[in-house]
């Protein structure tokens, strides 16, 4: 089972953004149906393990505004576990996209800033939430469906 995930992130990570007239369209069809799957720390308590972090991307597509995607996205960390249409700019630093939250308040959730690269099938970047910020990273694979959310029999 492991050997598909091998050659899913494999095939991910050739992917290259270069071709600015089609970017933004491969962009969005690489984060549709992506799993961001890491780990994040809190500055100020570097003695604590690192936490765990996943974000379903269930859908992501090309807003008509300079730079702007919308992410439908299924945000678990700690206690929180919500879907959230999310409305943010991914700017590009030669052909790496990097996602950029400026004081975006998150239903539910507050307000985050956070600077995330996204490269060769993996994440990192600094995240801010109010007075509390950190470091995150991990790898971006395809995500699996979850046996909670499929239909009952």
């Amino acid at each position: 089972m492991r050997w598909w995930m091998l050659a899913a992130c494999t095939v991910l990570a050739s992917l290259t953004f270069a071709d600015e007239g089609n970017r933004e369209t491969r962009l969005a069809s690489y984060l549709s149906g992506a799993q961001f799957v890491g780990k994040f720390t809190v500055d100020g308590k570097e003695d604590k393990s690192p936490k765990t972090e996943h974000y379903t991307i269930s859908k992501c597509e090309k807003l008509p505004e300079a730079d702007k995607y919308r992410l439908t996205a299924r945000i678990k960390y700690g206690e929180v576990d919500s879907e959230v249409p999310l409305d943010i700019k991914i700017l590009w630093s030669g052909d790496t996209p990097v996602i950029t939250l400026d004081a975006m308040w998150i239903p539910g959730m507050g307000t985050f800033d956070a600077r995330v690269m996204i490269h060769s099938g993996r994440y990192a970047g600094t995240w801010q939430h109010d007075a509390v910020g950190g470091h995150m990273l991990g790898k971006i694979v395809k995500a699996e469906a979850d046996p909670a959310d499929a239909p009952e029999k």
